[in-house]
């Protein structure tokens, strides 16, 4: 299996997990359940490290796809960048949820505020790794590319 391949497959990991982590979350925080809050948690760092796995296959990736006619390099940069962000996003929300682990294994007073932080930076983060996904697919899905032409547009079409 290649880098291409790993990357194909891992890129889901964070942004389901993130959204996943952020629902796990809600349901801990509405039941006041401490060992829903640290699922979420644990949901929350697997995320942040496959966007890491995910970060460190994409230069593999890219040098897959950067010679096939029709790749555009300006959306594979961009995807690039985007998917940076995500990273950096993502390890933060990872290391945060860490420290929130803790909070709520040592049964703390900050369990409560922790948790309110911990779900609203996991909302941008699956927000970012969205992002970054759907950048991502437009590389070879230019089903959803916003440079695609509509079908009408091509000609043909109805007859106008």
């Amino acid at each position: 299996m290649s880098e291409t391949h790993i990357h194909l497959l891992i890129t889901h990991l964070p942004i389901f997990g993130s959204i996943l982590g952020a629902f796990v979350l809600i349901h801990g925080i509405w039941n006041k359940s401490n060992a829903t809050l640290v699922a979420a948690y644990n949901v929350l760092i697997i995320s942040a490290i496959g966007a890491g796995i995910a970060y460190a296959t994409g230069e593999g990736a890219e040098e897959a796809v950067e010679h096939i006619q029709g790749v555009s390099k300006n959306v594979v940069e961009e995807h690039a960048e985007s998917a940076l962000i995500s990273l950096i996003a993502l390890i933060v929300i990872g290391c945060i949820s860490l420290i929130g682990l803790f909070v709520t294994v040592k049964q703390s007073s900050l369990i409560r505020p922790f948790s309110m932080v911990i779900l609203f930076a996991s909302l941008i983060g699956f927000g970012l790794a969205a992002r970054t996904g759907y950048l991502g697919g437009q590389i070879r899905h230019t089903e959803i590319s916003t440079n695609a032409a509509a079908p009408n547009e091509k000609g043909g079409g109805d007859g106008d």
